[in-house]
């Protein structure tokens, strides 16, 4: 297996900015008198190929952190939950044997491996995303052969598990009476909170369904009949389709509209695809940040161009850098250090602004992300934590849930143009952009310095300014600046610089978690004059950093304190 430090392939300043190259100006202006819309917290929704990891030891603390971030707001999408098997993961792999049948054909109900995995989740805040799939063996109209043998570069991925129901009113059986053990387990409250959809990617015939388009509708009708038949208030949506450039969400839409089946929610997937790069330094790995933008673009236009879905909220089931999370490469030498928080800050609004300017309402961005147990550490797969160890993108996840309350206009003048990163990218200078909200009397501004190449650049030397901020800040302003950057809130810079040990210590192990903490630039707040309502702070953030300032008003006692304004 490939460890990280033989998959990086850019210098050992990866994401660093370059202190031979002169630092660039950049004016970030707030305007904390102009609320607009609530924040949606379109960042808390997860997943992963893998339901059984959730009820191992790093499974339970990432859920944790997750769960923490937002409590019982926070979702959490699996595959594999009706797939048969024992619980034993694998890559791409997991089971539940939530079914099977008696040798003269009675359906067999066993809800334990799937309860502890639910069990997991509400213990720490985490509610289910519930995909229904996959089939079976005992319903499987090609059971044999089950199990895949996938594996990081090689191996076969649909099989047995993949394909339609011998009998589909088995499989909306089943579904209805798991719903109905669901709701006498966590209560019918807490189920109707839930969202439910049928299956993944079934227009990717060559991985994940292996019957025709039409039967996929026919497995999802029957599914949302069995879920509404146990809970009439249930939140059913889908399709979940991989954001291919096909026609396939608007055939599903329009299959469901003929059917008289209304959905609460449509989901479909948007992946990037990062690539290496040769050139006269070497190899690097480029971003694909317009490939992510433009397949959910195309998703959007198709719902915007069908007037009975226009106003369902959206999912974004899976928006991600790429597309395989278990896959190891040099093209994925981003996932474990500050590339992956830098490019995740600069899609996330770029996906609400293209929904937004089709008219529609973007209720989730689902991060392809969890974690993989008992593999090297840092081994380069898409993940939040490595073994049990924050990465620098579950961070910046901690930084979205502190931007709460309103959205507050922002402007940078090196925030590249919606239309210009869905057409190139950030490929020529760099995207310095900023999102800014206020919570009663708290600001917060998230700052981020990205481009798709993963070289040395130029810091930004940024002048933000507030204006009209309330009345309670006439004493001044009390600023905390948490940060992302290659010396800040990265426990795998380090633990290259450790010496990238395989086994880390227990000195070392401690070391690596006080490190993975979300970090400030400074111990204590500091303090910031205002005037006329107008404070200002002057920072350098490096390439592929983020920063988020907090801003709240200075206390009376405190007052006498206030310091300069730039620093």
């Amino acid at each position: 297996m490939m460890t990280a430090a033989a998959m990086v392939v850019c210098a050992p300043a990866c994401a660093r900015s370059d202190p031979g190259t002169p630092s660039f100006p950049v004016t970030i202006a707030i305007d904390a008198g102009s609320p607009g819309k609530p924040v949606d917290p379109v960042w808390r929704f997860f997943g992963a190929d893998e339901p059984n990891y959730a009820t191992m030891k790093d499974g339970r603390s990432t859920l944790a952190t997750l769960g923490s971030l937002a409590h019982d707001r926070v979702y959490f999408r699996t595959h594999n939950l009706l797939t048969s098997g024992d619980g034993t993961p694998a890559f791409k792999w997991g089971s539940t044997g939530i079914y099977s049948e008696t040798p003269d054909g009675r359906a067999i109900y066993n809800w334990s491996v799937v309860d502890r995995i639910f069990d997991t989740y509400r213990a720490r805040g985490v509610k289910p995303y519930v995909e229904l799939g996959f089939m079976p063996q005992a319903l499987s109209t090609k059971p044999l052969p089950y199990q895949h043998d996938w594996r990081p570069g090689s191996g076969t991925l649909r099989t047995g598990w993949a394909y339609p129901p011998r009998d589909y009113g088995r499989w909306e059986a089943l579904i209805h009476a798991w719903v109905l053990h669901c709701i006498a387990r966590y209560g019918r409250q807490d189920v109707a909170s839930w969202y439910f959809e049928t299956w993944n990617e079934a227009n990717l015939p060559q991985y994940y369904w292996g019957g025709t388009r039409e039967e996929f509708f026919r497995l999802h009708d029957a599914a949302v009949r069995g879920v509404r038949r146990a809970l009439p208030e249930a939140r059913v949506g889908g399709p979940d389709s991989a954001g291919a450039g096909d026609d396939f969400l608007a055939a599903f839409m329009a299959h469901e509209q003929a059917a008289g089946m209304p959905l609460d929610f449509l989901s479909f997937h948007a992946k990037g695809q990062p690539e290496v790069i040769a050139d006269a330094n070497g190899r690097h790995v480029r971003m694909g940040l317009n490939a992510q933008l433009k397949a959910a673009d195309h998703e959007f236009a198709a719902i915007a161009a069908n007037p009975a879905f226009r106003n369902t909220p959206i999912i974004i089931g899976e928006a991600d850098p790429e597309g395989c999370a278990a896959c190891q490469g040099p093209a994925n030498a981003y996932r474990n250090g500050t590339l992956y928080s830098s490019y995740t800050a600069a899609a996330f609004p770029r996906l609400l602004a293209l929904a937004g300017r089709r008219g529609l309402h973007l209720e989730g961005i689902l991060s392809w992300a969890f974690e993989f147990e008992d593999q090297a550490p840092f081994a380069g797969f898409r993940q939040l934590t490595s073994n049990g160890i924050d990465l620098p993108i579950m961070n910046l996840f901690k930084m979205f849930a502190k931007m709460t309350g309103r959205y507050l206009p922002a402007t940078s003048d090196h925030q590249v143009a919606l239309d210009t990163v869905l057409r190139d990218g950030v490929r020529d200078t760099a995207d310095v952009g900023s999102v800014a909200s206020l919570d009663g009397d708290a600001v917060s501004v998230l700052v981020w310095h990205y481009h798709d190449d993963d070289q040395p650049g130029p810091k930004a030397e940024i002048h933000l300014q507030l204006r009209r901020l309330p009345r309670a800040f006439a004493r001044g302003v009390a600023l905390t600046q948490y940060r992302i950057d290659a010396d800040h809130s990265n426990s795998f810079a380090t633990w290259r610089a450790m010496g990238s040990p395989l086994a880390p210590t227990n000195e070392q192990r401690a070391a690596l978690l006080k490190a993975a903490e979300l970090a400030t630039m400074d111990p204590d707040p500091e303090q910031l004059r205002v005037h006329g309502g107008i404070a200002s702070l002057a920072f350098a953030l490096p390439r592929q950093g983020v920063s988020l300032l907090v801003m709240s008003p200075v206390p009376r006692a405190a007052a006498h304190r206030s310091v300069a304004v730039d620093h």
